[in-house]
């Protein structure tokens, strides 16, 4: 019968049999009422029976939970003390209930932490809990990539990689549940995602340029060594090249008392690419610039001016 009594009907008594009366005309309104009341007599009956299977099952309830309570709308509310657990509708669950609660996990994509801690251990250094180079190369073998690829720092940003060449238990694990990956596969399919995500985004591309300062100093150190500068340079621009690039590292390579870079020269190159055109035409000294910038410019228009005179006395 289940917990639908919407449609339980008691048969009524037959009526008692009667003489047929001669006026046929006559019988009709009596036949009218008497079905009028035979319904009548189904409908409260059936009300009848639905309030006593409900007071029945709550009390049912009761004698399990001494605190539960039955509501107005037909549904028990059980409780323990202060606290209240559940809310069950007397006729089960309604479909909008099922409904919502599929789509919401539908919406969850979970990551299995077991998983993603296998993954961990393939690379896990033997001595330490933590992913270092051997393990890193080979990370990358499986992953069809190369260890100096655009990619691979943008994963170690987004594992949040405190150092070069090693993933901690934690940041690896932290950074799996974040781009949601617990396989290889998956990893290879979310890489290009992630790289399109930080190019398409100024602002998530500037997170990635200030993290890489970071990512390249060794534990202790505050500024970048120029060798390391210039290779992080071009491995952060490798995906889209300032026009200037170029001419700014070869200056760096051209002068080796330039032993270091500061964080800030680091963080404001990017506001100087973005702002001084190619012939450096829009370059203002007057504004507060890094000095190893103004450097750079006046060594641009003097060879600039060499090149000109060199042409004139060519001529």
């Amino acid at each position: 019968m289940g917990n639908c009594f919407s449609c339980f009907k008691v048969p009524a008594a037959p009526p008692p049999s009667a003489e047929p009366s001669a006026d046929p005309a006559s019988c009709k309104p009596l036949q009218e009422a008497s079905d009028q009341e035979d319904a009548d007599m189904d409908g409260g009956m059936t009300e009848v029976l639905h309030r006593q299977l409900s007071e029945k099952r709550a009390n049912e309830l009761a004698q399990s939970n001494g605190n539960s309570k039955l509501l107005l709308d037909g549904s028990v509310r059980m409780s323990s003390g202060s606290r209240t657990f559940c809310r069950i509708p007397l006729g089960g669950r309604t479909g909008s209930d099922k409904q919502r609660n599929g789509n919401n996990n539908s919406l969850v994509r979970s990551v299995s932490d077991s998983k993603v801690v296998a993954l961990f251990e393939q690379y896990k250094d033997g001595a330490e809990d933590a992913i270092l180079a051997d393990g890193i190369e080979r990370l990358c073998l499986d992953l069809a990539v190369r260890p100096d690829e655009f990619c691979v720092l943008v994963l170690a940003w987004r594992f949040e990689a405190e150092q070069m060449c090693c993933f901690t238990r934690q940041e690896f694990v932290t950074g799996c549940r974040t781009i949601k990956v617990e396989s290889i596969r998956g990893m290879q399919a979310r890489l290009p995602e992630l790289c399109r995500e930080v190019q398409q985004d100024p602002e998530l591309f500037k997170k990635l340029y200030r993290f890489t300062f970071k990512f390249g100093l060794d534990p202790e150190q505050r500024i970048l060594p120029a060798d390391m500068a210039i290779c992080l340079w071009r491995l952060v621009f490798s995906q889209d090249e300032p026009l200037m690039l170029d001419r700014w590292l070869k200056f760096l390579e051209k002068h080796p008392h330039v032993r270091g870079i500061p964080r800030d020269t680091w963080n404001m190159f990017l506001n100087f690419v973005e702002t001084v055109g190619e012939d450096l035409s829009s370059y203002d000294d007057a504004e507060a610039w890094p000095s190893l910038f103004d450097d750079f410019v006046e060594f641009e228009n003097d060879q600039v001016n060499q090149n000109v005179t060199k042409a004139i006395s060519c001529d």
